[in-house]
């Protein structure tokens, strides 16, 4: 990410041609499963993280509690994101994933059975949370590892591309989904949440992908020797060695203390003005949106742009966001303040996999990927734990004032690391 980085493997730049007799990735059965499988999951999970907030709201009428149901989940995916990194390089990956699909499968279908006996209550949901949180990061690293296994380096990209514009498919119709079904029973987006893991389940037990791949040439990112001396601390101090590496994971957990936090405030602000569940749902679809809008910025602003001013330039333009969701009322404002505040998230996406994901060798990819979700990810319990108290004792404008101001002084704090602005992709370095 800054001057000092080896090129990429050959033919892993962006919009770097594919050599006769690879598969095209429409072509490609594999792929299309395991992402089939994960666009369903990740449908079925963005339909439900609408219902558990506002059924926790129902049941106790704390915004607080509702944070602490997202602050448990995000706590469990930061702690278990290290472990997770360690098990994917030693273990099978396809049965790593297998395990964690059963396990969200088994956690929604739990809760909709307590639903289904009208036992539900507040601990079970929290448990759930934990559940949820600890299965994403194994099931999560393995997937992306199985990805890199069934296309060719030169078609990496453009997988990934493809996921953004899936993942902006799911998430467009999981929220109105979810707050359709929630409307229509509790139960009913819990229930879909777990038909959704068991599809990815089943893709996931279809698919068996290729032995790893050893990329020619240089492959390596500042740091990344450190990776060899083993243990579940490696990835991080590899990251943690280089400067420009350092600022921007860092930056991007900023990024994530701000951004976490989006959904419950919004879900809280409509659903105190008496919004019906189905135009929370719809307001929500609009990060989806400008997820999918945000899939084709991609490759114009990787060119037109350095990474670190295209990260720092990304993160000026949320905190005007921030504060303008805490000023708005109505679902429609709400969609097109989060249609804008997700607009840059394909890119920063795509941005980390190609500074960071591609420059370690195969056999450490998955701790380097699970020692980035865990610096990134810290960010997202802060936030998801901060945001309910801040809404139950500040309201919908002083929170979101809050999280700008935070969000501003990491911008700050990262415009000043002269080796961020310095940085270049590493094909140009």
């Amino acid at each position: 990410m800054n001057q000092t980085v080896s090129a990429a493997p050959a033919g892993a730049a962006p919009g770097a041609p594919i050599p006769p007799g690879v598969t095209p990735l429409r072509h490609n059965w594999r792929f299309q499963t395991l992402w089939a499988g994960s666009t369903t999951a990740l449908t079925g999970m963005s339909a439900a993280d609408v219902a558990y907030p506002l059924v926790i709201l129902a049941v106790t009428g704390s915004p607080a509690l509702a944070g602490l149901f997202g602050f448990l989940q995000a706590s469990a995916l930061v702690v278990c994101s290290l472990p997770a990194g360690q098990v994917v390089d030693r273990c099978d990956r396809r049965r790593v994933l297998i395990a964690a699909e059963s396990v969200r499968t088994a956690t929604a279908g739990g809760v909709a059975l307590l639903f289904a006996v009208h036992a539900l209550a507040l601990a079970p949901l929290l448990a759930a949370a934990v559940l949820l949180g600890a299965a994403q990061p194994f099931g999560g690293s393995a997937r992306m590892l199985m990805v890199r296994s069934v296309v060719a380096p030169e078609q990496l990209t453009a997988a990934l591309t493809q996921d953004e514009v899936r993942g902006g498919i799911a998430e467009l119709a999981g929220p109105p989904l979810g707050g359709l079904l929630y409307g229509l029973a509790r139960a009913l987006p819990f229930l879909f949440s777990a038909a959704s893991f068991a599809v990815s389940l089943v893709c996931a037990l279809v698919v068996r992908p290729d032995l790893p791949r050893s990329a020619p040439g240089p492959e390596r990112a500042p740091g990344a020797a450190a990776l060899d001396d083993g243990g579940m601390f490696a990835g991080i101090r590899a990251l943690w060695a280089d400067p420009a590496l350092r600022a921007a994971v860092v930056l991007v957990s900023f990024l994530n203390a701000a951004g976490a936090p989006l959904t419950l405030a919004a879900i809280y602000q409509l659903h105190r003005d008496a919004a019906p569940s189905w135009s929370i749902g719809l307001a929500l679809g609009g990060a989806a949106v400008g997820g999918l809008a945000g899939a084709a910025l991609v490759r114009p602003l990787h060119r037109r742009f350095r990474p670190g001013w295209l990260l720092l330039g990304i993160t000026a333009t949320e905190v005007p966001l921030n504060i303008a969701l805490g000023l708005v009322h109505t679902p429609w404002t709400v969609a097109v303040i989060l249609f804008g505040g997700t607009l840059g998230v394909p890119t920063l996406s795509v941005l980390l996999d190609v500074l960071i994901f591609r420059q370690v060798p195969e056999h450490q990819r998955g701790r380097t990927i699970t020692s980035a979700m865990t610096i990134i990810g810290l960010g997202i319990p802060v936030g998801t734990g901060a945001i309910g108290l801040l809404l139950q004792y500040l309201g919908g404008a002083g929170a979101m004032f809050c999280l700008a101001g935070l969000l501003a002084c990491g911008a700050v704090w990262a415009a000043a690391q002269p080796r961020l602005r310095a940085a270049r992709w590493p094909a140009a370095a």
